[in-house]
This record gives structure tokens, C-alpha cells and sequence, in this order.
């Protein structure tokens, strides 16, 4: 078993015992916060982390490069030797905490912006403890959430700085740092600082809050949108709007009225005022760089405001350029494009109820070769892609139509595509397809769907496109049943590793869809010599020598020389290596070499399969590719989940295609793993104890 794999089952182990939950966060990179600390203490000196050095590649890989223009003159430097009284926090953390440098993330500022907005949520970010007294160590903490678990991730704090100021995020506060620190703490997750640059609020609300986020198209807004921001702000909802570009001159370009093309604001307030005799509705956006305000209506020296109540303006109005504005909700609906909202928690996210959603989550991996399918404008690879069953038992209890339906809310996302970029890889384009499960299928064990099945029928939803960024959501609205839902990237052979979260406004259950495993194996054959025919007898003679046995080396003469007779077969031949495994695995004395019976029970195993490779290389190429093996090892009588074709496919492809030697000791190792244990599992429990010894007995021998 390979280190990965046993990590990866070690893993599932330790998450299903609460590892990841957020009173229980992975120590990212297994870096513990308090052994690092204590032990910096006692040795008496500062943390140097060695995870995340001083170093260009920390800044990053392009503009933030060695040899960038915006890099040079850059040095490390601790905040006690920037100020003399350096603070982690001062008053409590505020949205004026946060001013942007020379990165353009002012996504995840207004994201983090939004955060101050909720203590609780905060602190949950932002351990509390922190500060830069004594016994200061140099090391801090902050806690995110990364696809489905909530890590833990330690810094020190020596801060990129230039001519004596700080290069990127920072403190109105000249002496405050915790902003500056978890922007490091975010960069060191995701690579670099330069990986930070572009992206989506929502991706850093979501990773503040392991909430699911939406998106609104403000152009097309529902009529309620003010009642649901409304509703989101008072459940402390992480809320940003940003307005679209229509080229690259666009980028950061400021219109007339100082709004900020391309750049992600945060919502942080909803107010009705009464002005002139009516009602006006007014929303506060805030600006992540600090200043650049809009001047137009209700702006903080717009003269709107002398017709309000004195008390009112004095309570809404702070005039001091902070990067926080007012305008009228209908104003705002004209000039901004977007608005993303980070619900957080899996509550109701329509209209007037609330409650908690039921949840499911899904890790799960798209593999070239094996479950990276691409979408359904592939039908010979759609099929091998991941896929996931939910159970709808129950209808809402105020439909919108006098059909029965069921909410949910479908979200995947990709995971840590951002660590890609310095390669010169980003984001796939991704999304999912949903299909109803025909009533003879449903209540069956769980069942990887094959061609056949996408073949003949359409999908019944889907995610509304295909897009290039780290998740796609989709509200939808289905009767009651069983559905299958297949995330996939928009073209096989893209690999990544994904989450999948399914929200259901009612009771539902949902699951993996993956075959279970299991080996149909035909008894083994028990001959005699009299069972083996005169030429075969002659012929393993005349290879076999005078002990009549064959070694691994005769073995792959034997084998290589009748392979070369089936021109129709494409292979390089068969390793001494694979040789000597089909030697070890088959071999009934231990003597490392195969008896006339045994090479008779090989070679019968071998023609075997040699007529399924034929009957499976449908493309008659003369080898195979991986979804051909997929079919070809069921064919066989072999059920493997994903996993385990991931694995067969690593070990046993090569540029996505098997060839008939490696196909035939795919076979053989299967075969015998199944069978010893098979032996081992005396009373079918369907699991096994075995010492270390064993253990390695049964391992090494392969």
C-alpha cells in the first residue's frame, strides 16, 4: 500500500471522529500552534517559519516574481520592529482595519471586511489570545475553512515591507496587525501572496464561514432582493457586490461618481429613512481600499441628507473618507452588477421561513483516465465521472405551484487551484447534471451507472452553465425521488479534487454511487498432469530445463515470444518485474518458480483473458484505454470502487492506455488479493486481523 493511500484512509478515519469540524481544526501542514509556541519560548527565541520562508516564492511567481518591478526593495520585518508598541487588535476589529496594498485581492478584503461584522464569526477566524506582549514568541494563528474542514494555520509575523510601510493589506491603525497577519495566514494557504490576486468575495466568505454562498444577477433581481439582504444582514450573512467589466481598460477604471469598476465592495448595512414625506430605502457599501467614495446621491455630502431627521443623519452619517458610502437601494440596483451573499449556515434562503437545511458532503476527484469524464458532450467518458445519489422524501411545505417539489441547493467546488497558478494552471471550467433514477433502480444497493443508462435518457437539471471558477451553485426545485447527480469538469482528463454539498429544505439521504466491491472469481481449477496435452507438456519442457520449472526470466521468454505471434496486440512486452510478480503471486510451494501445473493454470488464466482484452479494445487499437479496462474488469468479475480504478489506472497506464501486459498483471494481482483474502476471511465478515509479520508476508509477496 502506497504512503498516500494509507494516509488518505487514516484521514477518513480521524474526520469521521470530528478532525476538520470547527472545534476541531486540522493543524494545516501538521504545524500544532501551542507545541511551536511553547517551544519557542523555552528556547527563548522568535518563530521562523520554515513552511512558509522569507523568501520570493513566498511573495510570488509573476508580477510579485524574483525579479518583478513590484518586488524589489522588498524586505521581512517583524511589527516590533516597524512600531514601537505594535497591537494585534486595537478597539476590537473594524472594517476601517483593513485598507488595501499593492494586491489586488479586494475580494477577499471586502470579505473580510464583512467579518468584522460578526464577533462570533470572527473569533472563530481570528482565535482570540493573540497580541504582541509578553511571552511573545513571533507566532500567530488563524483558522479557515477549506473545502469541507476547518484548518488551523500558523505564521510568524515578519510582514513584506517597503520604504517602512507595510506592501499589502494593512491598518488604518499604523500599529495594528491583524489584518496584515491573516492576509499572510490566507496566502500561505493558498501558495503565495500573488496566488490572492483576482477572484470572487464569495470565495473568501466561504472560507471564513464553511457557509454556501449565491449569487444575484442584479440586472434580473428578484423583487425581494431587499427583504433577503435584509434577512442575511441580521443573520450576519458575509454579503458583496462588485460591478462588471466590458474590457481589460475597464479594470479598476473609476466612473464619474468615484464607483470602482471590476473591484469587490462589501454590503455592510440596510436602512429605511423618511425623506421629503416618504420612504427611502438605503444601502451601505464599503470600499476596501479605504477611500474612494461615490458622490452621487445620499454620498456623505450629497444634500439628500438635510432633509432627514437630524437624529437619523447623525447616526447613519460619518463623514470622513473611510471607503463607506450610502445610496438608495434603487441607485444601487442601476450601478452595481452583482451581489453575492454567504449564507452561513444551510438555513432557508428564500423568502420568510426559516429553518436548517438537511446536509450532505462529498469529497471526490476527477482523474484522467479514470473518473475524469468531462461533461455530457463526451458519452464515451461521461460515465466514469464521480457520481452521488440523493433521496428527496419529502415536499416543501409552502410550494410555489400545486405540484409536489422538494428545494435544494447544489454546490460544487474545486479545491486548491489557486496552489496551481505558479505552474501556469488555474481554475477548470466545472459543473454538474442532474438525472432522475428510474423506479426498477430505485432502493438497489449503490450502483455506478453505465453508458448505457446516460445514453438513453436526459438529464432533468443542471448546474446553469459550465464556468471557470472555484464553485458553481444552482438552486433547483424537484419532485419527490431519487436523483443521480454527476459533477464533471467540461472536458475529460482535467484533474482536480472536488467538494460536493447538497442542501435539502426537507428530510432527504443521499450517498456515493459507487459499485461495491466485490469478486466473482471461478472456483480454481485443480488438474492433474494428466489434464495437460502432450505439446503443452513438451513445450514447458523444452523452456523449463532439466528441473522442470520455470523461473521468472524463463517465464518472460515464454510469454514475450507469444505475444510477438498476435500482431493485433500492441505491447512493449512483459517486464522481469511483472514477471517475477505473476511468478510470486501464483506459486504454490514458495519456491519462487512455477511447476508444470501452476504454469498450466497461468497460461489457461492468461488466454482467458486474453479474449476479454480482444472483446473490450473496442477501437480494435490494439491496446486499451481506461474506461475500456473499467468494462473489461467487470467483464472479468471484478467490482472496484473509484478509488481503486484511480489506483489501477496510476499503476498499470501509461499516456491513459493499457497494454496487453500490463493488462494481464492488472488480472493476476487482483485475482490473488481477492482470493488470499478470501482464505483469510474464514467466517465472511468482510474484514480480516493480521500481525505485522503477515502483514508484510502478504505485501511484500507482491
Amino acid at each position: 500500500m502506497s504512503g498516500g493511500v494509507s494516509k488518505r484512509i487514516q484521514r477518513d478515519r480521524q474526520k469521521a471522529g470530528g478532525l476538520g469540524s470547527p472545534q476541531q481544526a486540522v493543524p494545516y501542514l501538521n504545524q500544532d500552534f501551542q507545541a511551536l509556541r511553547e517551544g519557542c519560548l523555552q528556547e527563548g527565541r522568535l518563530f521562523e517559519d520554515p513552511l512558509f520562508p522569507v523568501e520570493p516564492s513566498s511573495l510570488g511567481f509573476k508580477e510579485l516574481g524574483p525579479s518583478a518591478e513590484k518586488t524589489r526593495g522588498v524586505e521581512w520585518k517583524r511589527p516590533t520592529e516597524l512600531t514601537e508598541d505594535p497591537q494585534f487588535i486595537v478597539g476590537g476589529a473594524t472594517r476601517t482595519d483593513i485598507c488595501q496594498g499593492a494586491l489586488g485581492d479586494c475580494w477577499l478584503l471586502a470579505a473580510i471586511g464583512s467579518l468584522t461584522l460578526n464577533e462570533r464569526l470572527l473569533h472563530r477566524v481570528v482565535p482570540h489570545g493573540q497580541s504582541f506582549g509578553q511571552p511573545y514568541s513571533g507566532i500567530f494563528h488563524f483558522q479557515f475553512w477549506q473545502f469541507g474542514e476547518w484548518v488551523d494555520v500558523v505564521i510568524d509575523d515578519r510582514l513584506p515591507v517597503r520604504d517602512g510601510e507595510l506592501l499589502f493589506v494593512h491598518s488604518a491603525e499604523g500599529s495594528e496587525f491583524w489584518s496584515a497577519l491573516l492576509e499572510k495566514a490566507y496566502a500561505k494557504v493558498n501558495g503565495s501572496y500573488e496566488a490572492l490576486s483576482g477572484g470572487s468575495t464569495t470565495e473568501g466568505f466561504e472560507d471564513f464561514t464553511g457557509g454556501v454562498a449565491e449569487m444575484y444577477e442584479l440586472k434580473s433581481a428578484p423583487s425581494g432582493l431587499h427583504r433577503i439582504i435584509s434577512r442575511a444582514l441580521e443573520r450576519g450573512s458575509l454579503i458583496g457586490c462588485s460591478i462588471d467589466i466590458t474590457s481589460a481598460f475597464d479594470m479598476e477604471a473609476v466612473t464619474f461618481k468615484k464607483l470602482v469598476k471590476g473591484h469587490a465592495y462589501s454590503v455592510t448595512a440596510l436602512r429605511q429613512v423618511e425623506h421629503r414625506g416618504r420612504q427611502e430605502l438605503l444601502i451601505r457599501i464599503r470600499n476596501p481600499w479605504g477611500q474612494v467614495e461615490w458622490t452621487g446621491a445620499w454620498s456623505d455630502n450629497s444634500s439628500e441628507w438635510s432633509s432627514v431627521d437630524s437624529a437619523d443623519k447623525d447616526e447613519l452619517l460619518c463623514k470622513m473618507e473611510d471607503g463607506e458610502f450610502w445610496m438608495s437601494f434603487q441607485e444601487f440596483l442601476r450601478q452595481f452588477s452583482r451581489l453575492e451573499i454567504c449564507n452561513l449556515t444551510p438555513d432557508v434562503l428564500a423568502e420568510d421561513s426559516l429553518h436548517r437545511w438537511s446536509t450532505s458532503t462529498f469529497d471526490g476527484s476527477w482523474r484522467r483516465g479514470s473518473t475524469a469524464g468531462g461533461c455530457r458532450n463526451h458519452p464515451n467518458t461521461f460515465w466514469i465521472n464521480p457520481q452521488y445519489k440523493i433521496s428527496l422524501l419529502e415536499e416543501d411545505d409552502d410550494s410555489e405551484d400545486d405540484e409536489a417539489a422538494c428545494s435544494l441547493l447544489v454546490a460544487l467546488m474545486q479545491k486548491d487551484r489557486r496552489r496551481h497558478r505558479r505552474h501556469g494552471q488555474d481554475v477548470h471550467t466545472i459543473g454538474f447534471a442532474i438525472y432522475e433514477v428510474p423506479d426498477e433502480l430505485r432502493g438497489r444497493p449503490a450502483l455506478h451507472m453505465k453508458k448505457d443508462f446516460f445514453l438513453r435518457r436526459s438529464s432533468c437539471a443542471r448546474s446553469e452553465s459550465f464556468i471557470n471558477m472555484r464553485e458553481v451553485s444552482s438552486r433547483l426545485r424537484l419532485p419527490p425521488g431519487d436523483y443521480l447527480i454527476v459533477p464533471s469538469t467540461f472536458e475529460p482528463g482535467k484533474e482536480a479534487d472536488f467538494v460536493l454539498r447538497v442542501f435539502t429544505e426537507k428530510q432527504s439521504e443521499a450517498g456515493e454511487m459507487d459499485d461495491q466491491v466485490e469478486a466473482q472469481l471461478d472456483p480454481e481449477e485443480d488438474i492433474s498432469e494428466s489434464d495437460v496435452d502432450a505439446s503443452f507438456r513438451s513445450m514447458f519442457s523444452r523452456l523449463a530445463g532439466d528441473d522442470m520449472e520455470i523461473c521468472a526470466t524463463e517465464l518472460r521468454t515464454i510469454l514475450n515470444r507469444v505475444v510477438s505471434k498476435h500482431g493485433d496486440l500492441k505491447t512493449d512486452g512483459f517486464s522481469k518485474e511483472s514477471c517475477r510478480a505473476m511468478v510470486s503471486l501464483l506459486d504454490k510451494d514458495g519456491s519462487a518458480r512455477l511447476g508444470l501445473l501452476e504454469f498450466q493454470i497461468l497460461w489457461n488464466k492468461i488466454r482467458k483473458w486474453l479474449g476479454i482484452f480482444r472483446e473490450f479494445d473496442l477501437d480494435h487499437s490494439g491496446s486499451m484505454s481506461a474506461y475500456e479496462m473499467r468494462l473489461a474488469l467487470e467483464n472479468g468479475g471484478f467490482k472496484l470502487n473509484n478509488r481503486l480504478y484511480q489506483m489501477l489506472i496510476a499503476r498499470y497506464a501509461e499516456n491513459e492506455t493499457i497494454d496487453f501486459d500490463n493488462f494481464t498483471c492488472c488480472l493476476v494481482k487482483l485475482e490473488v488479493m481477492f482470493r488470499t483474502f478470501q482464505q483469510l476471511d474464514s467466517n465472511e465478515t468482510g474484514s480480516v486481523e493480521m500481525n505485522i509479520a503477515e502483514w508484510l508476508c502478504l505485501t511484500m509477496s507482491g
